[in-house]
């Protein structure tokens, strides 16, 4: 009976033991009031239909009173959705109390239409750009157009000549997928923010310490622009997945392994990507981030609660308090 009870009392004291002898990991510092409010901007895409349009404009209002410093407005391959862009944008400065930035990329055009599209969106009243040089429509590699701004840094500088655009750029913290080299994608971003950029917005990632690396490497070769974390919530892991094979992006194989068998679950799916968005944005905060651009896919629920663990709140609340 002895020999019973001390099996029974070996399985919790081993337990026991190996739960204390384990490293230990420090929380996340705790959300204080006198914690500054990150500044955010939001992502969107312009419709292809009237179902999907619907359901922009849904997206729009929900995120509207978080007061974003600015929303973009993205631009198809090759100016595919150059009319959509145009008219989201031209109905966010009518309609809304937002400040639009409309993305433009200079791949397959003349200078002259890029200039023509830049001048129509200042007299539509856009005030912000977002200069790419895009993707090749259906692929292939990229030939500047002979008439055509060469690369990203050269529209930069093109818009800065037409008139006084704020212009944010992109970057890439694990390198965009042509480039030759990190060394090689570091100088060209440094080309566009000494063109005249702003700031350079990031295309999104999972691993934080790539992204802190990264501003590391920024700081070494004299980039002092804000470089903001571009954050995007995943609602379809398995779309991610394939979507980060073609952008460069790796995926943590913890990511798979949290959102393994939520194919069918779609309640359980949306929790575990609040869960992993919130880890990654706290931790960012942690390390001083204090500004955030969402790529929200047209869905806002994840970014409006992601925003809300930031410390974001409505601002008609806001004024209300």
């Amino acid at each position: 009976m002895n020999s019973i009870r001390n099996e029974m009392t070996a399985v919790p004291q081993a337990t026991l033991e190996r739960w204390l002898t384990g490293p230990r990991v420090s929380a996340l510092p705790a959300p204080s009031r006198d914690q500054s409010v990150p500044a955010l901007s939001f992502e969107f895409f312009p419709p292809k239909t009237e179902v999907l349009e619907t359901q922009l404009w849904a997206c729009i209002r929900r995120l509207e009173p978080l007061a974003p410093r600015f929303v973009s407005v993205t631009y198809g391959a090759g100016g595919s959705t150059q009319a959509r862009t145009h008219d989201t944008v031209a109905r966010l400065v009518t309609e809304t109390a937002l400040t639009p930035a409309a993305h433009l990329t200079c791949v397959g055009s003349t200078r002259a239409e890029v200039d023509e599209v830049a001048r129509s969106y200042w007299q539509s009243g856009v005030r912000h750009i977002v200069a790419l040089r895009g993707d090749v429509p259906g692929g292939g590699s990229y030939e500047p157009h002979p008439d055509g701004y060469a690369y990203a840094n050269d529209l930069v500088a093109g818009l800065r000549r037409i008139a006084d655009f704020e212009v944010s750029v992109a970057a890439y913290p694990e390198g965009h997928p042509t480039a030759t080299s990190p060394l090689a994608d570091l100088e060209s971003l440094k080309r566009k923010l000494d063109a005249g950029a702003t700031r350079a917005i990031t295309n999104y990632f999972f691993d934080n310490a790539n992204f802190l690396r990264f501003l590391d490497l920024c700081l070494a070769a004299g980039i002092t622009a804000p470089i903001v974390p571009g954050i995007m919530p995943v609602s379809n892991y398995s779309q991610a997945v394939k979507f980060s094979q073609i952008s460069g992006v790796s995926v943590p194989a913890w990511m798979g392994h949290l959102f393994a068998g939520t194919e069918n679950d779609a309640e359980t799916r949306r929790m575990v990507a609040a869960v992993v968005a919130a880890e990654q944005v706290r931790q960012l905060q942690a390390n001083g981030i204090d500004e955030f651009h969402f790529y929200t896919l047209n869905r806002p629920d994840l970014t409006y609660a992601i925003a809300h663990i930031l410390g974001v709140r409505p601002k008609v609340a806001q004024d209300a308090a």
